[in-house]
């Protein structure tokens, strides 16, 4: 497969570009002004694909439900949406019921569609106060033993977990398993300096930045003024225009270049229509682009990667250049796989989007082959 036109390489777009596949990897990415005759011309941008690091589901399945045909039906939906790779995204659930989305997911890892890259356990050792939609009675405080038994089920996968680093254990469970997992600081109610702690310990990220968490003030900075103003720390961004003003997209992506991961936080309900449908325990009801609970917490989202890129452009009001990379090469190094997914590179796993000149998925290769 040969495609030619505009390509986002080395971080700019560039023109004249021909992207050679074969056997699933990119075989080159040079300029040229000739393209040879079987070439595909491409009249909008061929972007590598995206890789989502928070998404619990979509097209009326979820990861928590713990079953093959969901985690086939959530990764063939994303990647219609341009979504190559993602990382599977639990909720805080009983011992049973996220073993048993862990033991499910790591049989998976293999389905058609976008690629597990990784784990997301977003919960359950989290503050109560700031739940948002998870299920309080399924919250406890952290356990090493617990953790331990769920990375065993999945040994050799990219883990990352969402704590609340101002609960008790937090600290320990964060000392113990610093070289193995990605501690993502969420769902809190820390102030500045027990982020900024947190961060000293081993955390490096920030799950959906400014929510679930201590806001930034001008004499209390938060958990959202200890993430803006880390020199290292990444953080995730629901670009859906609901979970976050469009100012605070634009001066959170300024802020922290190389360091914002756009997200879906999606979850069964995205790609369907309107109506009431379940998030583990609690009904969740869709409308005007938005999932809430009955007394109107947001639920998670109905948003697509590609949407999350359109709505950069088109509502923070940021360059397409400078938009991509938050959907590919900054995710990549989140979830590990920086060495072979995110860029358009020789030898890089062959996944690419081509969106069109209104930024619309046109076509979605993963791992070399068109998704149907």
């Amino acid at each position: 497969m040969r495609l030619f036109g505009r390509a986002l390489i080395g971080g700019a777009i560039q023109d004249d570009t021909l992207v050679e596949i074969a056997d699933g990897v990119i075989a080159s990415n040079d300029q040229t002004a000739t393209p040879p005759a079987d070439a595909q011309k491409v009249r909008g941008i061929i972007t590598p694909g995206f890789i989502d690091v928070h998404v619990h589901g979509g097209d009326g399945a979820d990861f928590m439900d713990a079953s093959h045909e969901a985690n086939a039906r959530i990764l063939a939906f994303h990647a219609r949406h341009g979504t190559t790779a993602l990382m599977a995204t639990t909720l805080s659930a009983s011992r049973h019921d996220l073993q048993a989305a862990v033991e499910a997911i790591a049989a998976s890892t293999h389905d058609e569609g976008a690629e597990i890259a990784g784990i997301h356990l977003e919960g359950p050792f989290i503050n109560d106060a700031r739940a948002g939609a998870q299920n309080r009675a399924s919250i406890r405080p952290p356990d090493i033993h617990e953790l331990a038994a769920l990375i065993s089920e999945a040994p050799r996968m990219r883990w990352m977990i969402t704590i609340a680093p101002e609960i008790e254990g937090a600290h320990a469970l964060i000392a113990h398993f610093r070289d193995r997992v990605l501690f993502s600081i969420g769902h809190t109610n820390a102030n500045h300096a027990e982020a900024v702690a947190a961060v000293e310990w081993g955390a490096s990220h920030f799950t959906h930045l400014f929510n679930a968490m201590t806001p930034l003030g001008h004499r209390e900075p938060g958990v959202v003024g200890a993430a803006l103003a880390s020199a290292d720390a990444t953080a995730e961004l629901i670009a859906d225009g609901v979970h976050v003003h469009p100012a605070a997209l634009w001066i959170a992506a300024r802020m922290m270049p190389h360091r914002i991961a756009l997200v879906t936080d999606a979850i069964r309900a995205c790609g369907m229509e309107d109506g009431t449908y379940k998030l583990y325990e609690h009904d969740v009801t869709v409308g005007d682009g938005a999932a809430r609970l009955a007394d109107g917490t947001l639920a998670g989202s109905v948003l697509t990667m590609d949407r999350a890129v359109k709505n950069m452009v088109e509502l923070a009001g940021l360059p397409i250049e400078y938009v991509l990379p938050l959907a590919t090469t900054v995710p990549a190094k989140i979830a590990g796989v920086a060495d072979r997914k995110g860029k358009i590179e020789v030898d890089y796993d062959a996944d690419l989007v081509v969106l069109d000149e209104r930024l619309e998925v046109e076509r979605v290769v993963v791992r070399g082959t068109t998704v149907p």
